[in-house]
């Protein structure tokens, strides 16, 4: 999705459906394909983003003088931060097609979304050569960083470029010299373009992303949203067991019987600590299981027996109960 090519497929592509009542039976390879994919689970941080995302953009549209204001989702891994970004992208991307269909016969259709990711040990100049590649502008070795950025301004000016997105932020360090680079480049970069940007990373406050001159600059233009641990409770509400009773309506398993997953709400917290990433790893790879071995059903002694991510298995108790 680092290109447009591949962005615009993802956008365009219909996501993955839950069953519905009306629908012939799915295969099995179907139904293992569907639970490898799976749906996208709307958390809360996800619909906070898609609010904010619209309006900061027609907060920032006929913005002139200065940098948009921009956001940036933080959070620790596993949290979703990366999906609730690709979702709120895709949305942006069909509703400006909808609203603005390239002509009939046109070769070119307009570039509404731009997706990149911070590489690692970032300069300037690998970093703008990722914007480059993302709309494939053209780079030779001998082109100076100067000259690419120009050229990627141009071209996103040219191609309607209104919200980019750029993953893996915290792989920025502006405490060395090349970090300090790309950090201004970014900045040079939000001046320049007409565009609404939106950055993800692991725990960005937490990183020297935030500190000195250019983190108070950061910090000031940017809206933070935080994609963490979803709490058991909040108020009178239960978060984490909402979102345990979507995945489960979304399951398709011949004799899984809707409500078994939520009376695990308090064992499924425990053992994914909250993080929506580990919790719909679990849930699929227990259906995914379910459906190998043909019980079509997932009970709490079949989530006991899936391994997780390390980052899970450390929050899980010594002794399990069956």
């Amino acid at each position: 999705m680092t290109t447009w090519q591949g962005w615009q497929r993802f956008a365009t592509t219909d996501p993955p459906a839950p069953p519905q009542p009306d629908d012939p039976p799915r295969s099995t390879e179907e139904r293992l394909a569907y639970h490898s994919a799976f749906v996208t689970i709307r958390t809360p941080a996800i619909s906070q983003l898609a609010t904010q995302v619209r309006t900061l953009m027609i907060l920032g549209r006929h913005q002139q003088t200065t940098a948009r204001p921009s956001l940036i989702v933080t959070g620790p891994a596993a949290a979703g931060k990366t999906t609730a970004l690709l979702n709120v992208g895709r949305t942006c991307h069909l509703a400006h097609i909808r609203k603005n269909p390239p002509p009939p016969g046109s070769a070119h259709a307009a570039a509404p979304v731009a997706y990149v990711l911070v590489p690692p040990g970032a300069t300037a100049k690998t970093l703008i050569t990722e914007f480059a590649r993302y709309l494939g502008i053209p780079t030779t070795t001998r082109m100076t960083q100067t000259q690419i950025t120009d050229a990627v301004c141009h071209t996103y000016t040219q191609a309607g470029v209104q919200l980019v997105l750029i993953d893996e932020i915290h792989r920025l360090n502006p405490r060395t010299t090349t970090g300090a680079q790309a950090a201004d480049l970014l900045k040079d970069l939000t001046e320049r373009l007409a565009a609404t940007f939106v950055y993800a990373g692991i725990n960005v406050t937490d990183t020297p992303l935030f500190n000195g001159t250019r983190g108070a600059q950061l910090a000031g233009r940017a809206t933070l949203i935080t994609c963490g641990p979803l709490p058991a409770r909040h108020g009178t509400s239960q978060p984490f067991r909402d979102v345990i009773t979507d995945i489960e309506n979304a399951l398709d398993l011949t004799n899984h019987k809707n409500g078994t997953l939520p009376r695990h709400a308090a064992y499924l917290h425990q053992r994914t600590a909250g993080r929506i990433g580990s919790l719909t790893r679990l849930i699929r790879q227990a259906a995914i299981t379910a459906i190998g071995d043909g019980t079509e059903r997932i009970t709490k002694a079949a989530l006991d027996a899936v391994q997780l991510d390390h980052l899970a298995e450390q929050h899980r108790r010594p002794t399990r109960n069956h």
